[in-house]
């Protein structure tokens, strides 16, 4: 059951990737398989997984970079937004009150900034510029890429909380669940490597199920295994992907709401 959902875990993500890049370059899903794998192994060694992003640019023409690029940050996006918002949850569940209101100064600081920032331009790069790329994208791909992500989100939440119950570990669902999502947000917010990520998740767990009376062995053992089934088994298949990888020539497919230049 636990590996089970490791291939749900990886499945959800590849099929949020095809859902994005689809309806322009009209890729299978044996595709986009072999682009999330490779991406998530090239992204191994660099700082948040930036590498991810070259990584699936790799699989397409060198003309297609920067389309690509800007549709991994859409896949990736919604994501760290997902666990953003269930991470505050978590914590104001757990009683952080002052943390949460702290986050949404921080977000609501930011968005001002963004707002008062969004026409200057950088490189031909603006906030402006970017929001009316998003909104090229059809909502029907909008909507369905929240929905893979979040299934995906409860996929690998309940495989921690699945590994607890493993062993034995006697906490309330709604507290456990709450716990586990303030420490994937607040471990995915430092900057890490994917190799170390195990390492990262588990000092934070370990601090917030200490507070709960897990056993700290516990944490750190479930927080290993959690990356081993989650990045290094991916890792091992993307491998192959990497070292034997081909640039595939996608057929355009001409949307005009979605064409991203």
């Amino acid at each position: 059951m636990i590996l089970l959902l490791s291939v749900l875990n990886r499945f959800f993500e590849i099929l949020k990737w095809q859902n994005l890049v689809f309806p322009r370059y009209k890729t299978s899903l044996s595709e986009a398989t072999q682009q999330v794998l490779g991406a998530l192994t090239a992204g191994l060694f660099t700082p948040n997984g930036v590498g991810e992003y070259a990584g699936k640019a790799l699989f397409f023409k060198k003309s297609e970079a920067k389309k690509i690029v800007f549709l991994n940050l859409i896949c990736n996006g919604i994501q760290m937004i997902l666990s953003v918002v269930f991470g505050t949850i978590g914590l104001w569940f757990l009683g952080y009150g002052l943390w949460v209101m702290g986050i949404l100064l921080s977000a609501f600081s930011f968005w001002l900034l963004a707002f008062g920032l969004k026409k200057v331009a950088i490189k031909g790069y603006s906030i402006e510029k970017l929001i009316h790329k998003i909104k090229e994208i059809p909502i029907s791909i909008h909507q369905k890429n929240i929905f893979l992500a979040s299934c995906r989100y409860l996929i690998f939440s309940h495989q921690y909380y699945l590994l607890f119950l493993a062993f034995d570990v006697d906490v309330p669902y709604l507290t456990l669940m709450a716990t586990i999502a303030s420490v994937y947000f607040l471990a995915s917010s430092l900057p890490t490597f994917q190799f170390l990520d195990f390492a990262v998740k588990g000092s934070v767990a370990v601090y917030f199920f200490g507070i709960l009376g897990v056993n700290e062995w516990i944490v750190v053992f479930i927080s290993t295994l959690m990356w081993f089934l989650n990045v290094v088994l991916p890792v091992i298949i993307g491998s192959y992907y990497v070292i034997n990888y081909k640039i595939l020539t996608p057929t355009l497919s001409i949307g005009k709401g979605y064409e991203t230049k």
